[in-house]
């Protein structure tokens, strides 16, 4: 059977999966749309934990910067598991207790202040808005080669699904599409591992594999190094980043978990706070079986990419090429004009281009895999996009419904115009992420890290503090994230956007990227949260028992 044949029933049928979930699980009162009703069983919310997680950067992205970058990529693996376990040691347990429905509610109530609220809902847009921009994206890069579409039909026709099944399902249609999600994108994403695993080692487990040797004797990370110095990129196996840059970029992607308000939100849904720690424990497994695996498929890529296209005659190049050149995505310039496809580290003599969020999936048929194989990845790469999307709208619609309409503007609404608010939100909220994936202001997986700066910079300190801390007011936790994310959209909007100036490489702070100066910005925060609240009245009594009572076993 051919190819699209295949695409159009993968998509098709899991899509209607999807849609059929929604339908079968819609939310009838704002319990069910903010937090599914509180009754979610742990393994469950663990899969949907994983699938709203693992989205197109973790999907898509990771293994695509990995597979350029080599051993600096290790930092999004470091960064952003460990932050995991950071958010399931530290958070979790303690806002669940809180029982609250989102995060802004959390900090309104704990710093006892509508102004604290107000910031948290401005950061948690914020934050959402840029880590939507990536999913869109990915959504968009899948469909345009996969359904032979461009990249703005690709993202209009994203949204419409997304669109559905979020405001028609709310949080309880979001988290049991999102467990159907996860066994596709989980699925999808380890049968070609495991495939090209078994082709090029002879051993199915692509966790072991990558780390054998090949059919001609020689381990697959040697061949890579040397195909990299061949080239004159640095060896595969070797940073180019700075120690203080690595630090930070993990650091950065771990607090920033700890603080994504579309992954904390989760953790309301379960009925008990055991049952926020268990579902922790078995996201942390689902989600250990993709991140074990990106970097196999990294150097699978990799290695497949150069020995395919480098010094190759361009006329031969096989069917894949050209249909990742018709997306834009790929792209051969004949600079010598000798018909062959020079491919160095030198941008003087280069001649191919190569988006490092085709990797992925490109990698099944560069690979020379089945249709169906390639199918299936499709399918399980706009699972994780959209299950994604879908958790961050939710995030963005109780933002504006629950905490900025019933909170602060119009106290009194009913739970029926609360919910069609928030319906509303969430669709004013996908137009404007449709946008920003029509015109995103880098890959993915860049967009998303950025995403995780902000989450570093604004909610973790006050999140943090909030629960450790009695003596922390509002007047520090408000003037804290402040700074924190002023800082950072500073330093993002200079160095990624081009404004105030902008800058290059060599004019970075300390020579930290953006990726990580969300840690900077953090530190400024916790340091500007702890003065302030030393130098201000301490909270109430009342206050400081709800500290100590979320705290308690």
């Amino acid at each position: 059977m051919e190819l699209q044949y295949w695409i159009w029933i993968a998509v098709g049928l899991s899509f209607s999966l999807y849609i059929g979930i929604a339908i079968w699980s819609r939310a009838g009162s704002t319990k069910e749309f903010y937090v599914a009703g509180g009754g979610v069983h742990p393994i469950a919310n663990g899969m949907a934990t994983a699938a709203d997680w693992m989205s197109a950067a973790s999907f898509i992205s990771m293994a695509g910067i990995i597979s350029f970058g080599g051993y600096d990529g290790s930092v999004y693996l470091m960064g952003w598991t460990g932050g995991y376990v950071l958010l399931a040691l530290l958070l979790a347990p303690y806002l669940r207790k809180f029982g609250k429905f989102t995060v802004p509610d959390f900090i309104g109530d704990r710093y006892y202040s509508n102004t604290a609220r107000l910031v948290a809902v401005f950061c948690a847009l914020i934050v959402s808005f840029t880590y939507i921009a990536g999913q869109m994206r990915g959504v968009g890069v899948v469909f345009s080669r996969y359904l032979e579409v461009d990249i703005v039909t690709g993202v209009l026709i994203g949204m419409g699904i997304v669109l559905f099944y979020a405001v028609l399902g709310g949080m309880k249609g979001i988290t049991y599409t999102q467990v159907a999600q996860y066994c596709v994108l989980i699925f999808a994403f380890m049968v070609p591992a495991i495939y090209i695993s078994f082709l090029v080692t002879g051993n199915v487990i692509p966790q072991l594999g990558f780390g054998s040797s090949g059919a001609d004797g020689i381990y697959l990370l040697d061949k890579l190094d040397g195909l990299h110095r061949e080239l004159g990129f640095h060896e595969y196996t070797s940073g180019s980043k700075s120690m203080l840059d690595v630090f930070c970029i993990t650091m950065a992607l771990m607090v920033g978990t700890a603080g994504l308000p579309h992954v904390i939100v989760r953790f309301f849904t379960v009925k008990k706070v055991s049952d926020a720690r268990k579902s922790a424990g078995w996201a942390l497994l689902f989600i250990a079986i993709l991140y074990t695996t990106a970097p196999a498929i990294a150097v699978f890529s990799r290695t497949n990419l150069i020995e395919t296209v480098s010094n190759q005659p361009y006329e031969d190049m096989p069917g894949w090429f050209d249909k990742w050149e018709t997306t834009g995505l790929l792209g051969f310039t004949d600079k010598n004009e000798d018909g062959l496809i020079q491919y160095t580290a030198d941008t003087t003599t280069n001649e191919l281009t190569v988006d490092a969020d085709i990797m992925v999936l490109a990698n099944p048929e560069i690979a020379q895999l089945p249709n169906w194989v390639i199918a299936l990845l499709a399918a399980g790469a706009l699972a994780a996009a959209l299950s994604t999307a879908a958790g961050l709208l939710l995030v963005i619609s109780s933002a504006v419904s629950h905490d900025l309409l019933k909170k602060m503007v119009m106290p009194n609404i009913s739970d029926k115009g609360e919910l069609i608010a928030a319906r509303i939100a969430a669709t004013g909220a996908v137009c404007l992420a449709g946008y920003f994936g029509i015109n995103p202001p880098g890959f993915v997986a860049a967009t998303v890290a950025l995403a995780f700066g902000l989450a570093a910079s604004s909610f973790f300190p006050a999140i943090l503090l909030g629960i450790f801390s009695k003596r922390i007011n509002k007047e520090g936790a408000i003037s804290g994230m402040l700074v924190g994310v002023s800082l950072m959209l500073f330093y993002m909007l200079k160095f990624k956007f081009g404004w105030f100036g902008g800058g290059t490489k060599a004019d970075w702070w300390f020579g930290i990227s953006p990726e990580g100066f969300g840690s900077i910005a953090m530190i400024a925060n916790f340091v500007v949260t702890l003065i302030i609240s030393s130098r201000t009245p301490a909270p109430s009594k009342d206050i400081q028992e709800l500290v100590a009572n979320i705290r308690k076993p």
